[in-house]
């Protein structure tokens, strides 16, 4: 007997105003219990996908049908802005109606399948990057659903995190849809690819692990290749004889006429190969010409068992140090990058008329309501025109018809991007990177990674990425797990 199919889009149309297609008469099926990836390129759609299948959006026709009214959770990638002030209690209420009487147990067993252990009373903007990601997945859980949207669930999370999800999806008996960049991650326990392209509109499915699907792609790309190749050759030689009969007169101007017919014929066999994600192009982040001691640290407050704990420490940033802050999930390392950025932290202090490039990993730091054009020109070092931003932003595959866009209306991979550009724009004299690689398609991070080594203002960076952080040389580290065992 075929397995049940739980989801399925039939010839589903969609777009967002302004007729931006994203899916064009895409169909296909995800069986009761599958673990499947939605794979496709920076800002084909994705999580719009997730969007339609949660009913969220509605498509311009066709249809999405979830067999037998399952039920569907999404876990997150980005915390909403009103849902900060919350405690853990009160953001698990939020995935009922009504708030069960058996509330209590049921947050403490959602907790426990993630490994998050924080005081249910903490407020959710207190928590750690780490520890959101967890929230994120309880929260999805609490609800127990037939469907689980998993949308780049790997961020901020550290190994152990990621090594203890692994496992739960492994184990998880349910159908679960992931979007990620992770690669490791993906191939533990995928079973088949959904995949969207940006640029016909269409959607593909194969069966297999996550290495053997992009195996599979890579080697359907050759083969289309080698096809256009062989009909272009065939199409030129064909026009060639066309032009030659064409003026010879009676049968051969029929001859030709055939064979300008045959030609395209051709020329609609040509398939149209499908175009991975561009790289961006190699950058470097001037650095602004400024000496003297840049940062200042006597002291970090940290989070231990719970509760936050001053100790103190002695760093001293001058022009071209790199500092690497290092812990696990919760111990503060962003909440210290936040407070050295506010200017508020007494015991961090950024040397004054220092320019400070911040990326954050939730993306806080940029204007949801600007334009990404307005965007790039808030960021602009004086000397800077127009034309050479808008150089920079093309390197960075921001391009002229997202110029006029909405920040909050970029992929989550568009706004890493934009943040980068921001930032070479700036020609900072310091650097604080927060998880950095979060949202950035795996094909940028070598590019990224080479720009941060080369840049000779002062760095400090978290990231739990550590093939990106092997690329990156750091002459100094502040290992918040050893500073309250100190």
């Amino acid at each position: 007997m075929a397995e049940e199919v739980i989801l399925r889009f039939d010839e589903v149309t969609f777009e967002y105003e302004h007729n931006k297609p994203i899916l064009d008469e895409a169909s296909f099926s995800v069986r009761k219990s599958a673990k499947i990836t939605l794979m496709g390129q920076n800002g084909a759609g994705k999580s719009s996908m997730f969007a339609l299948i949660m009913g969220e959006l509605k498509p311009k026709s066709g249809r999405v049908s979830v067999t037998n009214g399952a039920s569907i959770a999404t876990a997150r990638q980005v915390m909403a802005q009103e849902d900060l002030a919350l405690t853990v209690t009160e953001y698990f209420a939020k995935a009922f109606e009504i708030a069960p009487a058996n509330l209590a147990g049921k947050i403490s067993k959602a907790m426990g399948a993630v490994n998050l252990e924080v005081p249910v009373d903490r407020r959710v903007n207190d928590l750690s990057g780490g520890q959101q990601a967890r929230l994120f997945l309880a929260f999805a859980l609490i609800q127990s659903p037939d469907i689980l949207l998993l949308d780049e669930p790997t961020n901020n999370l550290d190994q152990a995190g990621i090594d203890h999800l692994i496992e739960f999806l492994v184990m998880y008996d349910k159908t679960v849809i992931v979007i990620s960049h992770d690669a490791d991650f993906l191939n533990c326990f995928t079973e088949g690819v959904i995949y969207l392209d940006i640029f016909t509109k269409k959607i593909e499915t194969y069966v297999g692990d996550y290495f053997s699907v992009v195996e599979e792609i890579s080697r359907r790309v050759e083969r289309e290749q080698r096809k256009n190749a062989q009909l272009k050759k065939l199409i030129i030689d064909r026009k060639e004889k066309v032009n030659f009969f064409a003026n010879k007169g009676g049968k051969m101007r029929k001859l030709a006429k055939k064979l300008k017919d045959e030609t395209a014929e051709l020329e609609e066999d040509m398939v149209d190969v499908r175009q991975e994600d561009k790289t961006i192009r190699e950058f470097n982040i001037k650095a602004q010409d400024i000496a003297g001691e840049i940062v200042k640290i006597t002291a970090v407050k940290v989070i231990h068992n719970h509760e936050p704990i001053i100790k103190k420490v002695d760093k001293i940033i001058r022009k071209k140090m790199h500092l690497l802050v290092i812990g696990p999930n919760g111990v503060g390392k962003s909440t210290f990058l936040r407070s050295l950025v506010s200017g508020k932290n007494e015991q961090a202090k950024i040397l004054d008329k220092v320019r400070v490039g911040y990326y954050s990993q939730d993306f806080t730091n940029l204007d949801f309501n600007q334009t990404v054009f307005d965007s790039l020109s808030g960021a602009l070092n004086e000397g800077t025109d127009t034309q050479a931003m808008r150089s920079v932003a093309t390197g960075f595959l921001i391009h002229g018809d997202l110029m006029g866009r909405k920040v909050g209306e970029l992929s989550e991979g568009q706004k890493g991007l934009l943040s980068f550009a921001r930032l070479t724009l700036m020609q900072p004299g310091l650097l604080i990177l927060d998880e950095p690689t979060n949202h950035i398609n795996f094909r940028h991070l070598p590019v990224i990674a080479k720009a941060i080594n080369g840049y000779e203002g002062a760095i400090i960076m978290v990231s739990h990425m550590s093939d990106f952080v092997k690329q990156i040389k750091f002459d100094d580290e502040l290992n918040l797990g050893k500073v309250y065992n100190s």
